[in-house]
């Protein structure tokens, strides 16, 4: 879990997610201990991931809205805003899933992958990303007007817990819709903090999720189950520790 999120921001969500699949497979422990396994990674995919512009559509999408003044964004600019946060939230996550695997014992039948991948179907998901994160670039630009006069003006605060829709929404969408150059820092990270964790509790919500869940034939209703008190946990914890540091002041 720990090697997967903090690769994620090098291999891309889309590669560790292929790798947690094929990992788990191979595992054969009990469904439920899997189950949490594949959530407990995800999540900590979806945070490392953040980390580079190259990691997932989220980071490629902020890259590219936050590259001019005054924030002139370039490939460390998201280690350096939310690198404090993202960092610790793995660690968590894999101790969490440490301690869950510490006394199963394999030998069960497992979760099964639907099919194996082969060199043309990471080829063409791969492409179907590229395709999606410049319609999504084109729907940044286009709602940018919108988020001036409407996003903009909430606080912090306000947009971090607005953005747990994300587990039900694509969390790249939204940050295509929400973030403005005119945005400061803190007010970015809230954002950004409140995508990457929600973006975890639902299918949905995220590229790692979707995949998995696809590939192991996990249900909508299992994932929440296991993922939701989780990712819910995780949002408090944050929002606390945030709003001590300041972050959630900004407007």
């Amino acid at each position: 879990v720990l090697v997967l999120g903090l690769a994620s921001s090098v291999i891309t969500a889309i590669i560790a997610a292929l790798v947690l699949c094929e990992v788990v497979t191979s595992l054969k422990l009990d469904r439920k201990t899997e189950l949490y396994l594949v959530v407990y990674a995800c999540f900590a995919i979806g945070l490392g991931a953040a980390l580079t512009p190259i990691g997932e559509p989220l980071s490629t999408i902020v890259v590219s809205k936050l590259k001019g003044p005054p924030h002139n964004a370039g490939f460390g600019y998201l280690f350096g805003l939310v690198g404090l946060w993202v960092v610790p939230g793995v660690l968590l996550l894999a101790f969490m899933a440490a301690r869950r695997m510490r006394s199963v014992e394999a030998g069960h039948a497992g979760m099964r992958q639907d099919q194996n991948e082969t060199s043309s179907t990471v080829i063409i998901r791969a492409a179907k990303v590229y395709i999606f994160v410049m319609a999504l670039v084109l729907l940044g630009a286009g709602l940018k007007p919108l988020a001036e006069m409407t996003v903009a003006k909430l606080c912090a605060w306000q947009l971090y817990w607005l953005n747990i829709v994300s587990a039900a929404l694509d969390n790249a969408t939204l940050a295509a819709a929400e973030i403005v150059p005119d945005m400061v820092r803190d007010k970015i990270t809230a954002i950004l903090m409140g995508l990457l964790v929600s973006g975890g509790m639902l299918i949905p919500g995220n590229i790692p999720n979707i995949i998995s869940a696809s590939k192991l034939n996990i249900r909508s209703r299992e994932w929440a189950g296991a993922a939701v008190p989780l990712g819910l946990a995780m949002m408090a914890a944050y929002f606390f520790i945030l709003m001590i540091t300041g972050h959630m002041a900004a407007k």
